[in-house]
């Protein structure tokens, strides 16, 4: 079974809540959107320090990075390290622009589900 919500899950929710919003609109598991929720609480964390966070195997933690980053919900920038070689920070997208991209979604799903009903039973269908 996935963690991921289905848009029913979120139609026979009263008052659903943000996390699962962004899960269903973008297609995210549940641990993933909480990834992102965290990046924005913590950002430039490294993987290391999002794993101690958010108490997940680090190889966890980085696909999650991996789909955020995928979804445009999540940067990363290289930082070089004193020592030598680098590590990688990651940030969340900043709330109001992810916001806009549900917005955005949302408004492209509601157009294609009034078209496909708009268009059935006509000569084209």
């Amino acid at each position: 079974m996935s963690d991921v919500p289905e848009m029913s899950d979120l139609l026979e929710t009263d008052d659903p809540g943000f996390q699962q919003v962004l899960a269903c609109v973008f297609g995210i598991q549940r641990h993933e959107s909480r990834t992102y929720l965290t990046l924005l609480d913590n950002p430039g964390s490294t993987v290391a320090e999002l794993a101690d966070i958010l108490d997940r195997d680090r190889s966890n933690v980085n696909r999650s990075l991996t789909t955020l980053m995928e979804k445009g919900l999540a940067g990363r920038e290289r930082r070089l390290l004193e020592s030598g070689g680098y590590i990688y920070q990651y940030t969340g997208t900043e709330l109001p622009e992810a916001k806009e991209m549900l917005h955005d979604a949302l408004e492209e799903w509601t157009e294609r589900v009034h078209r496909s009903i708009d268009e059935y039973g006509t000569d084209e269908t």
